[in-house]
């Protein structure tokens, strides 16, 4: 059964799954209704980070653009351009073993695509959430929820994986951005 977290929790992930190695990262969420007239186009990003806190290179940024990295640990399953449907509206596949040892931290992101032209923000979206899903069994790991925390923001870090010693964790982050995606790949240290 699934390890349902709150904003802040930080969670175990390889200690207490001995042997996990690939994990499928699903994020989902829905749109709410609104007479704005353009659609939504919400994109998954995924900054592979170093100590501290930035990439290391601009190939460390998987998106839909740069559907993975070197080292092909992580793996960016391609873009949704509607959000239609139940269940992850966009996956991305994680070898644990094949991750470069300089990325202590695996960053999970959504912005939404030409937010500030469609007049759009996070206040507008619902029932977002990542979950990480064991790809051998498609058991459901651990999942959070975000919640309807944000107004104004474009962009939001979900959550990230961290290693602490030889063991993978998750931490549970819900920290919405103004600025979309370039707010979020400053923060990062990618320049656009």
């Amino acid at each position: 059964m699934a390890i349902s977290l709150q904003k802040g929790q930080k969670v175990d992930l390889t200690k207490t799954n001995p042997g996990l190695t690939k994990v499928l990262v699903g994020l989902g969420w829905d749109t709410n209704k609104y007479d704005g007239g353009a659609d939504f186009d919400l994109d998954a990003a995924v900054f592979m980070l170093g100590e501290n806190g930035k990439v290391t290179s601009e190939k460390d940024f998987i998106f839909y653009n740069n559907l993975k990295d070197a080292a092909q640990s992580v793996i960016h399953l391609g873009d949704n351009l509607t959000g239609e449907g139940d269940g992850d509206d966009e996956q991305v596949k994680i070898d644990l073993s094949k991750v470069p040892a300089n990325v202590a931290k695996i960053a999970f992101t959504v912005t939404i695509h030409q937010a500030t032209e469609r007049s759009q923000n996070f206040g507008q979206v619902s029932n977002a959430f990542i979950r990480i899903v064991n790809e051998g069994s498609n058991e459901e790991l651990i999942r959070y929820d975000l919640g309807e925390d944000f107004s104004i923001e474009t962009a939001v870090v979900i959550g990230e994986l961290y290693r602490n010693n030889s063991e993978w964790k998750f931490n549970a982050i819900g920290s919405g951005f103004q600025g979309g995606l370039s707010a979020l790949c400053g923060n990062f240290g990618i320049n656009m």
